[in-house]
């Protein structure tokens, strides 16, 4: 097994170390012929693996903290991890996903995570995620997850364990309630993209408690959909406290007046509990006059209190650790 030694900075709070740095490749000598074997080689702590160019379709699972999955192609679309599996065939939503993370520190970039069950007619509709994440203090940079219901679960661990995630530079496309989950998730310079459906939700967010820690927040992202795409809306509540927030985001997309709705149609009982909140938002689906009157529309003052620090509950020091580290990782070979 050929092991390479990468001088990577730790993205977790603690002393710098000597990264293990291990290659996915079809082509290189003594690289490893899948992402998981390549994930399974890296001791207990953790490493950087490099995914060549190429489709690598495998179901991947990721438990140990400080994995780095770094793809080494011209752009994020050049390395693409896909599997199809959904709901109905897997034994349950979140057992569906192409990717699923529950290590802590977990750091990915230039690359593509798709769960592909939805691109078959043949196929019945169904939740098929494409990345679950439930690790704590995750950075992911310039990576596209794909799919159609269901295509990013960012969630709590077990026992409503603490999770944070940051997303920059990311794409992130599907339907119905296509980021979901109780994770607090900062997206920063995201697009959110809906595809051809007849109700398209991006988001389900599902705080449980009015004192809970969790919210999705989307600072400078821009949203967009397909042309067939209709009945768009911002998101519905999964859970009654659900805590949604847009600030300084583009619209392109025909997002309904109300911009959001209800998890059931035709109740209120969500409206009364959650928390949409939007800070200047602009394009065709930014227009504030007609929002539901729960929702709210931010002071910049009433902005500045939803940066990701302030999010995440501390100064969050990994966060820049952690793209330098994904800026040196995913230089080509």
């Amino acid at each position: 097994m050929l092991w390479l030694v990468a001088a990577l900075v730790l993205g977790a709070p603690g002393p710098a170390a000597a990264r293990n740095a291990v290659r996915v490749s079809l082509r290189a000598p003594g690289a490893f012929p899948s992402i998981q074997q390549a994930i399974d080689a890296l001791p207990a702590t953790g490493g950087v693996v490099r995914v060549d160019a190429g489709i690598w379709r495998e179901k991947v699972r990721i438990e140990k903290p400080h994995v780095t999955l770094a793809g080494v192609g011209r752009d994020p679309a050049a390395v693409v991890l896909v599997h199809g599996d959904s709901s109905r065939t897997a034994g349950g939503t979140v057992k569906s996903a192409t990717l699923t993370v529950t290590g802590d520190d977990f750091h990915a970039g230039n690359l593509t995570i798709r769960n592909d069950w939805g691109s078959d007619p043949a196929n019945p509709p169904s939740q098929a995620v494409a990345l679950a994440l439930t690790g704590d203090r995750a950075v992911l940079d310039r990576v596209r997850l794909l799919g159609h219901q269901d295509t990013l679960y960012a969630n709590k661990g077990p026992g409503n364990r603490m999770a944070r995630h940051y997303f920059s530079r990311c794409y992130v496309e599907g339907h119905v309630d296509f980021i979901f989950g109780n994770a607090n998730a900062y997206f920063r310079d995201c697009r959110l993209h809906g595809v051809a459906h007849a109700g398209v939700m991006y988001t389900a967010q599902s705080r449980n408690a009015p004192d809970e820690d969790s919210a999705y927040v989307f600072d400078r992202c821009r949203l967009t959909a397909d042309p067939a795409a209709s009945d768009i809306s911002l998101g519905r509540a999964w859970r009654p406290y659900a805590r949604v927030l847009f600030l300084r985001t583009r619209m392109d997309a025909a997002i309904i007046p109300e911009g959001w709705r209800e998890w059931t149609p035709g109740k209120t009982d969500t409206f009364r509990t959650a928390y949409y909140a939007e800070f200047r938002s602009t394009g065709p689906g930014g227009d504030p006059r007609r929002r539901v009157p729960s929702s709210h529309q931010l002071s910049a003052a009433e902005a500045k209190q939803w940066r990701y620090q302030r999010l995440f509950g501390d100064t969050a020091p990994w966060v820049k650790q952690a793209l330098v580290e994904l800026q040196a990782a995913t230089r080509p070979l």
